[in-house]
């Protein structure tokens, strides 16, 4: 689109930004030049697309997210000034960069050499670090959001607008997808979720591609490349081009990994190794161009992403009177030329000049020092504006407005709470006032202590302004002893500075005895051993004649202390083993007590006539009766 057919050109945005041409377009919005009208600066304007700006949850998500944008602070990333809605156009008002794009810049060189690539890059991951140390993720890394700035400033750009995207229509209109899909790692392509190490895989891409001057991943649908990102793997940098070294192909490949667990965990992590592979390779392997890499369209000179339009200049006034040598200028006919003035004449003429000119500085410096800019204005009040509103505020009255912020319990979040100088002080115009912004209340969230010990519970609540207080002690069967099983306030509260979180912290199982229960019958000892808490096993039943049958013979253990659900094992009673007195009548005294002794029987001999005959001719009990095991069998011998 050109900038005379662009509908917004010469049209006021929101009553504030004046636009002057068209720039680009992107997948999501169109990107504006446009004055602010009230502070007298260019911006880069971004108007979401028509058919995205009717999905209330899409442009919800945008505003929370350009919110959270706008508290980047840091000169690797390029700040969001404002944000708003005018006649159902969603708008985000950022710092327009003159210069160009990284995507421009590989277009123009090709591959740069690995000191400029690793430069570019540590720029991009110092602005990357910053949104990761406060908890935020850019989610479209890629070489068009990579500005460089015709003084050699980098910065990241599309922070929050490119976070506020959940999802994208499967398009390849302009090239828009094809940029997108290139730099998306596998767990968006299959999960649809990114964290930190998302970012990480696509400045790994943005390394690649700045190292080659080709992108790692090519495609003929998007289909094909998001494939790709999942099942192929980025390639190694050495197989484009040969002469790169090893250090740099394991620097991308440790961005690139497939698994986002083998990655770094967050940009500073990959910075850190970033300076390693810089610190290993010599200055002749940072300094040397890659062969064939595409020269500058102009030796030496920046190609501008955007270039601003000059300003329109008043050009001196010049005479159109012939000023060639030997010409004379023409008098007009009746005009005669007077005489010198005398000197008294010439006289009067320098005093009444010297008075003019009196009254022309006197009149100048009465300005300068009343309404001009040295004038002095008085500090307008200022409490309870918004940022904008003090802002627009102080520059009606000439002043500057420097910010700093302070929690407070009274003033709502974002609204000014004092200035200083304070209200009515008279200042020089053009000076600053620094006006106190609130955080809102000072609160800190109560983080998830539970399964770590007192300890680490302390030193994780003083990261958070907060306080351990009292530890209670409880028996607890899953819980280690030492570690917290819950606290109060429950983890997500919010609570004021130095506030204490009492914490319940684990014995560990509680013992319980082992009951005794030896000779009570199999179902009572069960049902003891179960109301203790512990469970019952049951190991093979014996014979005893000393316990009845169906009685506990012993148990194991048979004392002490187990934890809850442990095993108490029973062994329970056959009764007396019976066995059958075998037939040893007829046999000899020696025959009859082996049978006997042999069948588990105690043998008792009773003679007759001195047991002369040496035969066995009776037993008690008698032969064929079934008697207890080890009973004692008498034999009658004669």
């Amino acid at each position: 689109m050109t900038t005379a057919s662009h509908p917004l050109v010469g049209e006021l945005v929101d009553g504030r930004y004046r636009v002057l041409r068209h720039i680009a377009d992107g997948g999501m919005a169109t990107v504006l030049l446009a004055t602010d009208t009230r502070l007298d600066r260019d911006v880069a304007l971004k108007v979401m697309r028509p058919d995205l700006a009717a999905d209330q949850t899409f442009v919800s998500r945008f505003r929370r997210e350009a919110r959270s944008a706008a508290r980047l602070s840091h000169p690797n990333v390029v700040p969001v000034y404002d944000q708003g809605e005018d006649e159902g156009r969603v708008f985000l008002a950022m710092e327009y960069v003159e210069g160009r794009s990284a995507r421009e810049l590989i277009d123009a060189e090709g591959a740069l050499t690995p000191r400029a690539a690793l430069d570019l890059v540590e720029s991009i991951l110092m602005g990357l670090s910053v949104a990761h140390d406060a908890g935020y993720i850019h989610r479209d890394v890629k070489p068009e959001n990579v500005l460089i700035a015709d003084n050699g400033q980098v910065k990241v750009a599309d922070f929050g607008l490119a976070r506020a995207v959940t999802s994208q229509t499967a398009t390849a209109d302009d090239g828009v997808l094809y940029g997108t899909v290139a730099y998306l790692s596998p767990e968006q392509v299959e999960r649809g979720i990114a964290d930190a190490r998302s970012d990480i895989y696509a400045a790994g891409l943005v390394l690649f591609e700045l190292l080659t001057g080709t992108r790692a991943i090519e495609g003929e649908s998007p289909i094909h490349i998001a494939f790709q990102h999942v099942h192929g793997g980025v390639p190694a940098p050495s197989e484009r081009v040969a002469e790169l070294p090893a250090p740099l192909d394991d620097l991308v490949a440790l961005a690139t990994h497939r698994d986002p667990d083998e990655r770094p965990r967050d940009a500073g992590q990959y910075l850190e190794s970033l300076h390693a592979v810089r610190e290993e390779l010599t200055p002749g392997q940072l300094d040397r161009r890659p062969s064939g890499a595409a020269a500058a369209a102009t030796a030496g000179a920046a190609t501008l992403a955007h270039p601003r339009p000059s300003r329109t200049r008043a050009l001196a006034a010049t005479t159109t009177a012939d000023h060639t040598p030997g010409a004379t200028a023409a008098v007009p006919v009746g005009t005669q030329r007077e005489d010198p003035p005398s000197p008294r004449r010439r006289g009067r003429a320098l005093l009444a000049a010297l008075l003019v000119l009196l009254l022309l500085v006197g009149g100048a410096g009465y300005w300068y020092v009343t309404t001009g800019p040295g004038g002095s204005v008085l500090v307008p009040d200022v409490a309870g504006q918004t940022r904008d509103e003090a802002s627009t505020t102080l520059a009606e009255h000439d002043l500057e407005l420097t910010e700093q912020t302070a929690f407070s319990e009274e003033v709502a979040a974002g609204s000014a709470i004092t200035s200083n100088p304070p209200p009515e002080t008279e200042l020089t115009k053009g000076e600053d006032v620094t006006v106190v912004f609130s955080k809102g209340p000072e609160r800190y969230e109560v983080p998830e202590l539970a399964g770590t010990t007192p300890e680490e519970a302390k030193a994780a609540l003083a990261e958070r302004n907060l306080a351990l207080g009292d530890a209670t002690k409880q028996w607890h069967e899953s819980v280690a002893a030492g570690e917290i099983i819950s606290t109060a306030p429950t983890a997500g509260t919010e609570l004021k500075r130095d506030e204490q979180v009492a914490v319940v912290v684990s014995k560990g199982p509680e013992p319980i005895t082992v009951p005794s229960v030896k000779g009570q019958s199999a179902d009572a000892a069960a049902s003891a051993i179960e109301a203790a808490g512990l469970a019952v096993a049951r190991a093979d039943d014996v014979y005893s004649t000393t316990v009845p049958e169906g009685s506990v013979v012993s148990q194991s253990p048979a004392s002490g202390t187990l934890v809850r659900g442990e095993t108490v094992t029973l062994t329970v009673s056959k009764g007396p083993e019976m066995v059958t007195v075998p037939q040893v009548k007829g046999l000899t005294e020696a025959q009859a007590t082996q049978k006997l002794e042999a069948a588990g029987f105690s043998v008792k001999v009773d003679t007759f006539f001195g047991g002369i005959l040496d035969e066995v001719t009776a037993t008690r009990p008698s032969g064929g009766q079934s008697v207890t095991k080890g009973s004692t069998v008498t034999i009658l011998v004669i």
